[in-house]
């Protein structure tokens, strides 16, 4: 056993010498325990302080909206800076491992903080499956994935679904985001969750439309409540 796992080591290694990671935000070689982005990079990230308080700058996006537990998000988003080459990376580059990261990170987040100990299930925010088909993947699954392996805590991917295959969010106003994500959602074989606390999760939360929308539908659900959490706001 231990002469096997000598031998995978050394391969890894000489794939490494020939192949190195490189970070994503510094395009840097990674180390051998880093993944994804290097650790400089990754505490230059400018971080929210959502997770110590409860009224903070994500929950109130939603007040009005939404009844939610609460809403938290990791990072802030910056034009330009090393939050949004993740999660374009995340988005459009084939980024299932950049997803688990980033998920690792929320987790270890979330498990720190005194708002989240009680959470049922994970529910990432579904894709339209031609949409899914499209793009190979949901990034928000690898990142609830990641969730769950620091929390260990069960994700459902099948009580809360995508009926609309609506048009981007991107440059949409919040009205029309709105308006474009209402009736986009719909419940299926949801009794398991009855009388559970829910934490829904994205990768990035602006005007919060597709999110409340999501939460909107999952509180008709007997005695459900519904955190939300992101891995960055903008």
């Amino acid at each position: 056993m231990k002469a096997t796992t000598y031998l995978y080591s050394s391969i890894e290694d000489l794939i490494a010498l020939f192949y190195p990671s490189t970070c994503i935000v510094c395009e840097k070689n990674l180390l051998k325990e880093e993944e994804c982005i290097c650790t400089h990079c990754l505490y230059q990230i400018p971080k929210t302080n959502c997770f110590k308080r409860a009224k903070n700058s994500v929950r109130k996006l939603f007040w009005g909206r939404v009844q939610l537990q609460n809403a938290v998000a990791l990072y802030q988003f910056q034009k330009e800076g090393s939050v949004q080459k993740l999660i374009h990376q995340l988005k459009y580059e084939e980024g299932k491992s950049v997803g688990l990261f980033l998920g690792k990170q929320l987790g270890y987040a979330l498990k720190e903080s005194s708002f989240f100990s009680n959470i049922d299930y994970i529910i990432p925010i579904p894709l339209h499956p031609k949409k899914e088909k499209l793009r190979g993947y949901n990034q928000s699954k690898y990142i609830a994935r990641g969730i769950q392996e620091i929390l260990q805590i069960k994700v459902n991917t099948k009580a809360l679904i995508r009926t609309e295959n609506t048009d981007s969010q991107t440059r949409k106003k919040r009205f029309s985001r709105w308006e474009n994500m209402m009736n986009s959602f719909a419940l299926k074989k949801s009794e398991k969750l009855i009388d559970t606390h829910i934490l829904l999760v994205d990768d990035v939360v602006t005007t919060g439309a597709t999110l409340e929308a999501c939460a909107q539908k999952l509180l008709e659900i007997e005695g459900v409540n519904v955190s939300i959490a992101t891995i960055a706001v903008a």
